[in-house]
């Protein structure tokens, strides 16, 4: 198992919301010797991608590629979670040494629950949030079978965040928000 972080942020949000961005930047202001983005989607597309004969790194990306085997992909991760709550969150942690991670695609109740059992009170949840005329400028179309199932869904209640980032396309509002979070991490550190 990796070593203890002193901070895990768990974002999650609808897609389109601005995740991996809010990410980015917090480990942008932070640095990689401090921070490291880890992404339960990764493993999870890497093994689909094994146990299928496709392309891992087309997987990645926000391509058509992508889409086409989303729903797949999602009913495969259900399944493998189904049998192991915490099978993709013991393989995302793996090696990350830094003493904050966050963990950009935060999904389900069962992520939150397991990064709390193992981690505790250094356990922040965060929801990136922006409007539905946001997400659709960044060119997000609601999917039946996508943006109702659970991997969109799977957080909507349950779970009192500690942090809700507006990720509206502001500026300067995005700043203020990320440096009382960033705030809160540097004390901890």
């Amino acid at each position: 198992m990796a070593a203890a972080p002193r901070v895990v942020l768990l974002l999650s949000g609808k897609r389109k919301s601005g995740k991996d961005f809010v990410a980015e930047e917090i480990q942008s202001r932070l640095g990689p010797d401090v921070c490291t983005i880890l992404r339960l989607s990764g493993p999870l597309k890497e093994q689909y991608a094994k146990e299928h004969g496709l392309d891992f790194q087309r997987l990645l990306d926000a391509s058509a590629y992508k889409e086409s085997y989303r729903q797949d992909m999602i009913r495969w991760g259900e399944e493998k979670r189904g049998a192991d709550p915490g099978f993709f969150c013991r393989i995302v942690v793996e090696g990350a040494a830094q003493p904050v991670w966050v963990v950009s695609d935060t999904r389900r109740l069962s992520d939150v629950e397991w990064f709390r059992d193992v981690y505790g009170d250094a356990v922040q949840t965060v929801r990136v949030v922006a409007t539905e005329e946001t997400r659709k400028r960044r060119n997000w179309v609601f999917v039946t079978g996508v943006d109702d199932a659970e991997s969109e869904c799977g957080l909507d209640q349950g779970v009192a965040f500690d942090w809700v980032i507006t990720n509206d396309g502001d500026e300067l509002s995005l700043d203020g928000q990320l440096e009382t979070l960033l705030q809160r991490v540097r004390r901890c550190l």
